[in-house]
Order: structure tokens, then C-alpha cells, then sequence
């Protein structure tokens, strides 16, 4: 038995009524990527190659998004919401040609970690013949209680509208992620399982008592309440967010980084951060982010889908659209907004700019105010700005336009050819001076004032 061969069955047929929402629960967003994305992804992480989806009828956008996140995945359809053992039971088709053990996952449970489906996986190529993963709760109110015999083995687990008083008092309580041998096991227990319960439904949490009236080996990977935390409502996805944040806060800082006030800065679940980046307080990072070695992200930023090189500042209040591609030293400095631009080694984009579809070269300076004019109304069209040129503020570089190496814009032109390197251009009227004149105004608005 290998982890590579093991079967991950992901339920995500739930409607999710309780967020109020068009779009369905597991596809609700958590550090910039869906639920059901964070799932996939720690089954992936823990060595499970196949997965399968559940959902439900007309959920079609499920099924989508789980392909397109694993494009080998298997989606199947739960009819009618009749249980969790049901809802396995639609995947039948994909256990019953499994080849290892089979765990059944939650995509409603985004911060699962792939160390705790080791585990699993673990105690099942140890001999166990199903594993709970259990977690001790503070409240256990709502929860499945495990149960266990006079020799500490487990024996049952009990939805709390079917448990006694005193099983109620428990506190060890199901996750509701299970795990089994092999298809065989988990074929044998489902054909098993009835509904006569307080919700006549077909629980897949029987199966642990009749694994125990057959004799197979239960057994429980304890947890904590965080990581097997389900999302059903708004307050419980800020929740699920907040403590997703805080992993990865850690694991940056834990890498290398310093966090000048780690609760202001939000980063995304892909997020690659470098040894000795600072990053300053009120910055949000959104997915597709690297930042290299030695960069430092001042306050007040919002990157996404854009790359800061190593010993590059950006900020404060810097705003990176997708496509934003800073190299080694390059600075970006206040109210400045790039997309879909190459900043390269040593350039400066100091102040209140917009730098869209262009190319900045090497050690450029790009003054105050300036802004590349990348949309014609119909279409965007590329300005090219060579090493060591110097762009005066206040100029307007109207695309599509080539500034050669080393040339010089005067501030304030508007330009609509290219420039060759070396040359200076300017475009600005010529001034005039009226001597006299703003006193004689002065002196004539005085007197009508006075009338």
C-alpha cells in the first residue's frame, strides 16, 4: 500500500443556505482560492494522486472548478441529499477500481494540513482498517462524539441528536474525515449501513461500530478544532480566514521575513516570500505573488499576479496589477500604479505614476506624474522606455511609443513619436510673459469689489 495509490472522495454536494449566497459554499474564496482548492490541495501535498468529487444536482460549477483545479479528478452526483454514506456511495465507481485505501474529506474543511492525512495514511499502512480523525472541542455542542470500549479501543460515534445524556458530555468529538484499507473495507461497511436514526439518514459515521462488530482495527488521529474547522456561514469563512492568515503569517517569518505588524498584512495561499523581505504594516498580496530575497514592501501596498525582484522596494501606497514584473533594485515608490510592465535592474518609478504595457528600462528614471496612455479606446498598445532614460514629470507617453536609451523627456511634453537614444524631446508650448498684468487685474477686481 502506497500513499500514491490512495483515493480521495471530497463531499461538496452541500447547498451551503447559511452563507446566503449564488455561489456555492466550497467555492467561497479563503486567503484568494477556493475551499475546495485548499482540500485538494492538502490531499495532494500528502501524496494522494486521485481524487473524486461529490456534489450535487445542478451544482455543475462544483464539478468545473474541481477540474479545473485537478483535471484527473472524477465528479459524481448525489442524487438525493440523503447522508454522508450516501454521498460516498455516488462515488462507487471511483473506490471500487481504488487500488489503496480510500478517505473521505470535506470541502466545507479549507485548513486541513496534508500533515495530519499523513498521519492517516500512516496508521493505515500500520494495519489499521479504518482511522477517525478526532479533535477535542471546548463547546462539542453540534458535533459526533467518539465513543471507545473498556479497552480504550474506539467503538462508535454518536450524532449528538442520537446521543444520551452522558454521551453528550463528551468532548472528544468527529471531524467527519474517515479513512479505509482499501475499496473492499469500505464496499463491505457501506452496504451495511441503515438510516434508522433521529434524521433517517445514512450516516458513514456507522461505519465505525460496524468495523467494531467485524473485528477490524478503528482507530483515531487526533486533531485540533482549527484544522477540521467547517465553513457554513460568513462569520465561520472570516473565521476560517482569519486563522489561515495567521499560518501563513507565521510561515513567512519562520522563513526569513519580518513582518513589521503581521495582523495588517494579508498574504494569499501561494505567496512566495524571500529571506530578509520586510514588509510593512497595511499590505495586501493577492495570489500569483513572489517576492525575492532582500525586498522590502512599505506600507499601504496592494500587489497581485506580480513579481518584485531581489532588493526591490515598492511603496508606500503602490498598487501592482497583474503582470507586474520588478527586477533586482528596482523602485517603485508612492501612488504609483504598474501593470503588465517590466521594471528592470536599478529603474526608479518614484511618484504618482501609472506605468501600463510598457518596459522601463534599466536604470531609467521616471519622474512625478507621468503615465503611459496604453488604451486607445479600442485597444492597448506597448511603450518601450530604454536604460538610463530620463522621463521629466508630468509627461504623457502616448502609445504605441519607443524612448530610446539614454534620452531625455522634458516634464510636461505629451509624446507621440519614438525617440531615439541620446536625443531630448519636448513637446510644450511656448511660454508667454505679460509684464504688469496680474497687478492691473488685481487692482480692477479690487475696485469692482468695492462698488
Amino acid at each position: 500500500m502506497t500513499q500514491s495509490s490512495a483515493l480521495a472522495i471530497v463531499l461538496a454536494a452541500g447547498k451551503g443556505t447559511r452563507m446566503k449566497s449564488d455561489l456555492p459554499k466550497v467555492l467561497h474564496r479563503l486567503a484568494g482560492a477556493p475551499m475546495l482548492a485548499h482540500v485538494l490541495r492538502a490531499a495532494t501535498s500528502a501524496g494522494i494522486a486521485r481524487a473524486s468529487l461529490v456534489v450535487g444536482p445542478g451544482m455543475d460549477a462544483v464539478g468545473e472548478a474541481g477540474l479545473a483545479l485537478d483535471p484527473k479528478a472524477e465528479v459524481f452526483v448525489q442524487p438525493d441529499q440523503l447522508g454522508t454514506a450516501d454521498a460516498v456511495k455516488a462515488a462507487s465507481p471511483a473506490f471500487e477500481t481504488a487500488k489503496g485505501p480510500v478517505i473521505v474529506l470535506y470541502g466545507d474543511t479549507p485548513l486541513l494540513r496534508a500533515e495530519t492525512l499523513k498521519a492517516v495514511l500512516g496508521e493505515l499502512n500500520a494495519g489499521a482498517d479504518l482511522v477517525v480523525i478526532g479533535f477535542e472541542a471546548q463547546d462539542p455542542t453540534g458535533y459526533g462524539r467518539l465513543l471507545f470500549d473498556s479497552h480504550g479501543r474506539l467503538s462508535g460515534i454518536r450524532e449528538e441528536k442520537d446521543a444520551s445524556a452522558a454521551e453528550r458530555a463528551l468532548t472528544l468529538c468527529n471531524s467527519g474525515i474517515m479513512a479505509f484499507r482499501s475499496a473492499a473495507t469500505l464496499s463491505g461497511l457501506l452496504a451495511r449501513i441503515g438510516n434508522d436514526n433521529a434524521k433517517a439518514e445514512y450516516y458513514l459515521t456507522d461505519a465505525v461500530a460496524l468495523a467494531r462488530g467485524d473485528d477490524l482495527q478503528s482507530r483515531v488521529v487526533l486533531s485540533n478544532a482549527e484544522e477540521v474547522l467547517g465553513v457554513n456561514s460568513r462569520a465561520e469563512l472570516a473565521t476560517a480566514e482569519g486563522l489561515m492568515q495567521r499560518r501563513l503569517r507565521i510561515a513567512a517569518m519562520d522563513n526569513g521575513a519580518t513582518l513589521v505588524s503581521p495582523d495588517t498584512v494579508f498574504f494569499s495561499y501561494d505567496t512566495g516570500i524571500g529571506r530578509d523581505v520586510t514588509i510593512e504594516p497595511n499590505v495586501v498580496i493577492g495570489p500569483g505573488v513572489t517576492i525575492e530575497d532582500g525586498a522590502t514592501i512599505r506600507a499601504f501596498c496592494y500587489i497581485e499576479q506580480a513579481s518584485i525582484g531581489p532588493g526591490a522596494s515598492i511603496g508606500p501606497f503602490t498598487r501592482l496589477r497583474p503582470g507586474a514584473a520588478l527586477a533586482k533594485n528596482a523602485h517603485v515608490g508612492n501612488f504609483v500604479e504598474i501593470k503588465n510592465s517590466q521594471v528592470h535592474e536599478g529603474a526608479k518609478v518614484n511618484h504618482l505614476t501609472y506605468i501600463g504595457d510598457a518596459s522601463v528600462g534599466a536604470k531609467a528614471n521616471i519622474g512625478a506624474g507621468t503615465i503611459t496612455c496604453n488604451y486607445d479606446g479600442f485597444a492597448k498598445h506597448r511603450t518601450e522606455i530604454g536604460a538610463g532614460a530620463f522621463i521629466g514629470s508630468n509627461s504623457s507617453l502616448v502609445a504605441p511609443v519607443k524612448i530610446g536609451d539614454g534620452a531625455y523627456i522634458g516634464s510636461g511634453s505629451v509624446i507621440t513619436k519614438d525617440v531615439p537614444a541620446d536625443a531630448l524631446a519636448l513637446s510644450r508650448a511656448p511660454q508667454d510673459e505679460r509684464p504688469g498684468w496680474a497687478a492691473k487685474v488685481r487692482a480692477r477686481r479690487n475696485r469692482d469689489k468695492a462698488k
